[in-house]
């Protein structure tokens, strides 16, 4: 049960990105159906009553369907969360538990708030800090439900070779990683992916004219329509920016720490892992620079996202056999 809510809840993040970037957020303006009903009305008729409010918003099928296979999805995750946590709970009091029991019911308590964060994205028209949110609590549980399979069925790691002080380097990276995913969730929500569409510049300068003020005010008056964004040129191209230069800032980071796996472990299961954090590093740069360079199609942008995603597992991997082999050294 854990992987498979593994798997559905990585395909949840990827498809709620591409819902987000295909501009079909708002396309069942009414939550948790779609114009009232539990399936994608095919014509206006067909309508609830009680829906008929958003005249503005005529039935798209094709759109809706993208965001109602998102939600349909999110409920699976959410029942499966349910289940994995009853099941902690009969385990922990026959005694049969390896996990902590506090970690699923940690991980249903993000799924309520993140199914409140859905609704909200839809009454509030895709605010960006709503929007934004809603992305980091999907990938905060993507991040713990791994982590819980981790602790269930990952060999335990041997303490040989293990370079000194990598398991602070992995915390770092992982806290670096997280503002980064925020910073790209920000960049998206905003609509200030293509606001810089060259390379390395940005219109021409390494630093075009910034605004910060604007560009992090991370909260706007609700009753307007975020979709398609409404910041200046210039916000949005500071928003870009400082993605890129957060993208320059993890990859030091992150590839240093695999370099130093590879190259200066001489245990195979570092050198793997080191292995591991370069290529998910490199596939998610390689994304990012080709998305530029091909102006942004959508499965690329999307595949950002799941990059994203391959890049935060394989950096919880490394903290949990690095933690765990500190932890078996202070033990013996």
């Amino acid at each position: 049960v854990n992987l498979l809510t593994v798997v559905l809840c990585f395909l949840l993040v990827v498809i709620g990105a591409y819902v987000r970037l295909s501009n079909a957020g708002l396309s069942c303006p009414s939550w948790p159906g779609c114009y009232g009903q539990v399936v994608v009305p095919s014509q206006p008729g067909q309508v609830a009553r009680d829906d008929l409010r958003y005249p503005d918003r005529p039935v798209r099928p094709a759109k809706a369907w993208k965001e109602m296979i998102h939600r349909y999805l999110a409920g699976i995750v959410s029942l499966l969360v349910l289940l994995m946590a009853v099941m902690a709970i009969v385990a922990a009091r026959s005694r049969r538990s390896g996990i902590p029991l506090v970690l699923p019911l940690v991980i249903l308590g993000i799924i309520l708030v993140q199914v409140i964060f859905g609704a909200l994205t839809v009454i509030w028209e895709v605010e960006p800090i709503i929007v934004t949110t809603h992305l980091m609590l999907g990938f905060a549980t993507l991040a713990l439900l791994w982590w819980m399979w981790l602790l269930q069925f990952a060999p335990e790691p041997t303490v040989d070779g293990l370079p000194h002080g990598v398991e602070i380097w992995s915390a770092i990276g992982l806290a670096v990683l997280t503002v980064q995913i925020f910073l790209g969730g920000w960049t998206s929500t905003n609509y200030a992916g293509v606001a810089c569409p060259n390379l390395p510049t940005c219109l021409g300068s390494w630093f075009p004219p910034f605004d910060y003020g604007k560009a992090f005010a991370l909260w706007h008056p609700l009753g307007l329509n975020y979709e398609g964004g409404i910041l200046s040129e210039k916000a949005r191209a500071t928003i870009h920016m400082t993605h890129r230069y957060g993208a320059a800032v993890v990859t030091l980071i992150l590839g240093s720490l695999g370099l130093r796996l590879v190259f200066g472990s001489g245990r195979a299961l570092w050198q793997m892992l080191g292995w591991l954090l370069l290529l998910t590093l490199l596939l998610q740069v390689a994304i990012g620079i080709s998305m530029i360079e091909w102006h942004f199609p959508l499965w690329l942008t999307d595949a950002h996202t799941g990059g994203a995603a391959l890049l935060m597992l394989s950096v919880v991997t490394l903290n949990h056999y690095f933690w765990s082999a500190r932890r078996r050294l202070k033990l013996t």
